[in-house]
């Protein structure tokens, strides 16, 4: 029987996301509670195409269509993290693609706002968050180097395409102490690099996290 014909249990698949949580992000050192139960409740099989859904929990990104992966769970959780979320806390989600890294956010965060280059995705991830239950995401259609300046400033702004260059409307965007997770990209091997870069009276404070691969991010940045 192939994958698009098997019937998934609910309880199987809850049993396959905890598992996940405890053997591929938890051991890796990802600690913070509110990641780590928002990752425990997101079902992550929604997001992926249902010929992918014996997948969902396994140890890396898949293909959503269009080019686009939906990102490793430790990733996920990871980048999360690093931002330093609260309950009142306002993101900035770059790249929503299927809607997952935005789901895992809107459990933690009071406001989430995210932005979609390829309208195809943005739509059928804004249906989806909606029928999930989530009611404090706004979404739009746009080139997310450039930020959403309408609603700066933000606590947190994540990434989740390579750019060239750390977009300078991002940290405008970005409220005192606020930090931005983003992935650059170097040279032309491609090279890419996971940062934590912290807004600081002082200026902008970068730190290196460690490699990654992503998509390019796509818009006025690659200019």
């Amino acid at each position: 029987m192939g994958q698009q014909g098997k019937i998934f249990d609910d309880a199987a698949l809850t049993s396959r996301r905890l598992r996940m949580v405890d053997e591929q992000i938890v051991r890796r050192g990802v600690l913070d509670s509110a990641v780590l139960a928002a990752m425990r409740t997101v079902p992550r099989h929604r997001f992926v195409p249902p010929d992918r859904i014996d997948e969902a929990y396994l140890d890396g990104p898949l293909p959503i269509g269009h080019g686009q992966t939906i990102s490793q769970p430790y990733i996920v959780a990871s980048m999360t993290e690093h931002l330093r979320l609260t309950s009142n806390s306002r993101v900035l989600d770059i790249g929503t693609g299927c809607g997952y890294q935005t789901a895992i956010l809107a459990e933690i965060a009071h406001e989430v706002y995210t932005i979609e280059i390829i309208p195809e995705l943005l739509e059928a991830a804004t249906t989806l968050l909606k029928h999930l239950g989530y009611r404090n995401i706004k979404s739009r259609h746009g080139d997310g180097s450039l930020g959403w300046p309408e609603h700066a400033p933000y606590n947190g702004i994540i990434v989740t395409s390579a750019a060239p260059k750390i977009p300078e409307a991002l940290t405008d965007q970005l409220a005192p102490e606020g930090w931005l997770v983003i992935p650059l990209e170097f040279g032309r091997l491609g090279r890419q690099e996971l940062y934590a870069i912290r807004k600081t009276s002082k200026g902008i404070e970068k730190k290196y996290l460690y490699d990654v691969r992503f998509v390019p991010m796509r818009g006025a940045v690659e200019d």
